[in-house]
This record gives C-alpha cells, sequence and structure tokens, in this order.
C-alpha cells in the first residue's frame, strides 16, 4: 500500500535534466540504446530522428511522470520531498523494471533508509563498467535523498 501521493519538485527535475542533458537528435548511449531529448528511450527512437525542444520537454514530462508513479506506488513508506526526487531521478535513470526487483526498494520498504541510501552507488556501471558521470549521478542521488531523510528526522 503506496502512502505518498507526491510531485516531482523543480529541483528534481533540475537533477534529472542536468545529468541527462538535451539532445534534439537520437544517438546511441554508452550501451547503445537509441536516445533523444532528455534521456527518451523507447520503440519511437530511431536513428536519424530530429525533435524540437518544445517535444523534448513534452518526452521528459512523460518519462519523469511514468517514473514518479512508479515511486508513488511502490515504495510504501513515507517519503520526504528530498528523497522522492532522488528515487525518482533513480527510476527515471535505470527503470522502474530494476527499481522493483531492487534491494533499495525492499530495504527502503523495511524502513531502512540508511541501507537504501546505500544502493545509489552500486549503480554505477553500464555495460559492466563503471561509468563516472553514473557514479556522480548516484552521489547526486544519494546526496539528495540523505538531505530528505535528515529533514524528516529534525520534523
Amino acid at each position: 500500500m503506496s502512502l505518498n501521493n507526491l510531485t516531482y519538485s523543480a529541483n528534481g527535475l533540475a537533477l534529472t535534466e542536468q545529468f541527462e542533458g538535451c539532445s534534439l537528435t537520437a544517438y546511441q548511449d554508452q550501451v547503445g540504446v537509441w536516445t533523444i531529448g532528455y534521456g527518451h528511450t523507447g520503440p519511437d527512437v530511431t536513428p536519424g530522428l530530429r525533435i524540437t525542444n518544445d517535444q523534448a520537454q513534452a518526452l521528459l514530462a512523460k518519462d519523469v511522470s511514468t517514473a514518479a508513479a512508479c515511486v508513488n506506488n511502490d515504495v510504501t513508506v513515507q517519503l520526504a520531498q528530498d528523497e522522492f526526487d532522488a528515487l525518482v531521478d533513480f527510476v527515471f535513470n535505470l527503470g522502474a523494471e530494476s527499481f522493483r526487483g531492487s534491494t533499495m526498494l525492499r530495504e527502503l520498504n523495511t524502513g531502512d533508509f540508511a541501507s537504501a541510501a546505500a544502493q545509489f552507488d552500486l549503480w554505477d556501471h553500464a555495460g559492466g563498467a563503471i561509468v563516472a558521470g553514473l557514479l556522480r549521478r548516484r552521489q547526486a542521488e544519494a546526496n539528495l535523498f540523505e538531505a530528505g531523510n535528515s529533514a524528516a528526522q529534525s520534523a
């Protein structure tokens, strides 16, 4: 049962935009997945595809809403806004299925926020190799998550 009905904040969205960047032309990411806009993937992304900035923003809004719904539905403990934002960025980047099967979610749903936070850094690989950009992203997510946890404990 979900306790959360949060909306992704401007702070969270800025984190996603910062790490994703925006490409208006389709490209293959580090593991060969066709990507466009702010990290949008799927069967609609094909070689040679070009979009406008408005289309990139619309795809980002759709993809973020999917990630936010996953966090709202699958996390069964109360979250602070920063915790939610960190998790939405994580799900946006990795996908809902990876999150649903993760130790992070299991730890979180038992109320062990510290163990859940420690899981961020374990997701810094792509194609079997550590990726510096993913490590920086995971550290930023962990910092945001822990800021939310600190704020919730002092409230």
